[in-house]
């Protein structure tokens, strides 16, 4: 008898070490893929933008180059009923922005609205969607606030077609922390890194998950062999920028070594980090999952079954001598960039789906690595929701590595931040497209299998999640950095 298909989900539960959801079936998902509405505005609008990628000026008018922050425009969007402290606490970054645009004119401050659709706030700011006017709404967009009063999906689909990045701190003191830091790495003499990358990618014994992120997404990301097979003559994403490389896989991708990278030399800190690891995930309501969900599983977990404090990292792990200003991260993991409040994988069809958490909100680990104390990254890219391999292994074809290819080499280049995750939303679009082509052939009562429908269901949803946290127009400061 055949074996049924499983589907092996990213992340751990922080309580009893087991997945945070089983292996699930094809017809499983499938059933859930099914029950998703189809959206007669939403589909149309991705399919004309999935078009646009493909020209050099993504939609936006002739002339203006995307790459460059002073013709593509830059804006902070508060909600309407953000505190003006918060307020006050961004201006030093709002008159930073407007100096390097050479003015007002390129820089603007929009409000959001509670409850308005991207459509909708487009259109009362002047523009429509699949029309990119810098004038009106500019290309790089810094949402301030709860991902609770602006929500997820609000930024998710504005990332279509904008740079998007995102902030959220409890307190006044953590902007303007977050504000000094980066000023500071843009107008200063010396920049604290130098051109170095670091892999670090958890591979435990039995776990296919991390099998399949160390092998097929950060070794080849790194210019490795594969484990056991011919050394090839290859050249990892860091080495074609100019980079140094750094690699902690398997054995090595200890907690103690991460605490070791974020503490490195004066002078000697890498400039940018990936990690690939499972993320750590708390039930609603658990005391730990505000401060810790997300964290990086690190390799001291011994398997299934275990979980200790020991076994992660999370904010409160990061050194109190970390050096990690001037970083740009990269986390592949679940719920590394955030948490939703509702989930969206597992439910019965035809009914609401269950809350995760209380209400949504940003992961710990890379706001704390934005304020530190010493001096802060610059930003964090990282997943909300689950990370699913589907990332980067395609369901016929293998690996498909472009998307964080791309992202590392134009980071590592020194192109803004919120730019360089661009091919993330190109994805997230082409895969909408493909999967409303789907549900029509359904609603028009023609037969799609449960491994296609749910396939091309869960590469929509893990596209869609991937997020900037910081200032989405942060950069590297190539030219100044050195090589050791």
């Amino acid at each position: 008898m055949p074996r049924t298909k499983k589907y092996v989900f990213n992340g751990i539960d922080g309580e009893t070490g087991q997945y945070l959801l089983p292996p699930t079936s094809p017809d499983e998902i499938a059933a859930l893929a099914r029950g998703e509405e189809l959206d007669r505005i939403l589909g149309p609008y991705l399919k004309e933008v999935s078009l646009l990628m493909d020209k050099p000026h993504l939609g936006l008018p002739e002339g203006v180059d995307p790459r460059k922050v002073e013709q593509a425009g830059w804006a902070i969007v508060f909600h309407v009923d953000e505190t003006d402290g918060v307020k006050k606490a961004l201006e030093p970054l709002i008159e930073r922005r407007r100096n390097s645009s050479g003015g007002k004119d390129g820089v603007r401050i929009l409000d959001y609205r509670g409850g308005e659709s991207h459509r909708d706030w487009l259109e009362r700011h002047g523009t429509s969607m699949g029309s990119v006017d810098p004038k009106k709404v500019p290309y790089y967009l810094l949402v301030i606030g709860n991902p609770a009063k602006i929500p997820f999906l609000f930024t998710n689909l504005l990332g279509v077609e904008y740079a998007v990045g995102r902030l959220h701190f409890e307190a006044v003191g953590e902007y303007e922390r977050y504000v000094r830091s980066l000023i500071a790495y843009e107008t200063g003499s010396l920049v604290p890194s130098q051109k170095e990358v670091v892999f670090f990618a958890t591979r435990h014994p039995g776990d296919r998950a991390t099998r399949l992120s160390a092998d097929l997404l950060a070794r080849l990301l790194a210019g490795m062999p594969l484990p056991g097979s011919s050394p090839l003559p290859t050249v990892s994403v860091a080495e074609m920028a100019g980079f140094k490389t750094q690699c902690y896989f398997g054995k090595d991708a200890l907690k103690a070594k991460l605490a070791d990278v974020l503490r490195s030399e004066k002078g000697h800190q890498p400039a940018f980090l990936f990690t690939a690891t499972h993320g750590v995930g708390f039930k609603k309501g658990h005391p730990a999952q505000r401060e810790e969900q997300g964290a990086i599983l690190c390799q001291d977990w011994p398997g299934l079954g275990h979980i200790g404090r020991d076994h992660y990292s999370a904010a409160s792990d990061i050194p109190a001598e970390a050096r990690v200003h001037g970083l740009i991260s990269f986390h592949f993991a679940c719920y590394s960039g955030g948490t939703p409040q509702h989930d969206r994988f597992i439910h019965v069809p035809g009914t609401p789906p269950p809350e995760i958490a209380q209400q949504p909100f940003l992961a710990a680990l890379p706001q704390a690595l934005l304020i530190h104390p010493n001096g802060g990254a610059l930003a964090c890219v990282g997943h909300v929701d689950r990370a699913w391999a589907y990332s980067f292994l395609g369901p016929v074809v293998g690996p498909q590595l472009l998307p964080f290819q791309n992202t590392i080499s134009r980071i590592l280049s020194g192109l803004p931040v919120g730019h360089a995750v661009k091919d993330f939303h190109e994805k997230y679009s082409v895969l909408s497209t493909s999967l409303s082509a789907h549900l029509e052939d359904i609603g028009y009562g023609r037969k799609v299998k449960d491994e296609i429908l749910s396939e091309s269901w869960i590469e929509r949803n893990d596209a869609e999640g991937y997020i900037v946290l910081g200032d989405p127009a942060a950069h590297l400061r190539v030219d100044a950095m050195s090589i050791s």
